[in-house]
């Protein structure tokens, strides 16, 4: 994939500004995205554990956004399986991250606590439900579907797709989340 996918994959569930979390974020590809499509009134609360890739996010956003049109973004070093202390969020971003888990249910729950009704929250996962040592845990889009109705989110459907020689396809998806009880 290149940075014309990673775009495609998420633009149709982005719109300017807006407060997003990016939850195992890795080297920032899709963040770059992300913070491309939200612009300068954007704010992005990435995360994930490694430092390592943090650290080259970080270098890869500096290069490559301008600072007139650059959201602000806070990067988190952190589990966002755990418990974290962010704003209210107006979108989630998970790319390529849910796939690692094998108790998605419970990783979701946690990150859906800083999600506000209404809020969007973008999939991006290789379509099929059979994983390899690298990918231990897809989840389909068919699987996803009846996941994110089972855990309150509406309106769920595909963004975009493109091949991918690995697992065969990469597939976004947008759930919005239900209205919380009064």
């Amino acid at each position: 994939m290149d940075h014309r996918d990673h775009l495609d994959l998420i633009r149709d569930g982005v719109s300017p500004g807006g407060v997003w979390g990016e939850f195992g974020s890795g080297t920032g590809h899709f963040t770059l995205a992300l913070a491309e499509l939200l612009g300068a009134q954007g704010v992005i609360y990435s995360i994930d554990k490694e430092r390592r890739s943090l650290k080259t996010q970080k270098h890869r956003l500096d290069d490559r956004l301008a600072d007139s049109t650059k959201p602000e973004i806070h990067i988190i070093h952190g589990d966002y399986t755990r418990d974290h202390q962010l704003p209210p969020l107006e979108g989630v971003l998970m790319a390529n991250s849910l796939h690692f888990h094998i108790r998605k249910e419970l990783v979701l729950d946690r990150i859906l606590n800083s999600l506000v009704s209404g809020g969007r929250f973008i999939l991006v996962e290789y379509n099929t439900d059979r994983g390899n040592p690298w990918v231990p845990h897809p989840v389909s889009y068919t699987t996803w579907h009846s996941l994110a109705s089972r855990l309150g989110f509406v309106e769920t459907h595909l963004l975009h797709r493109v091949p991918s020689s690995f697992l065969g396809e990469i597939y976004s998806a947008l759930s919005i989340r239900d209205d919380l009880p009064d």
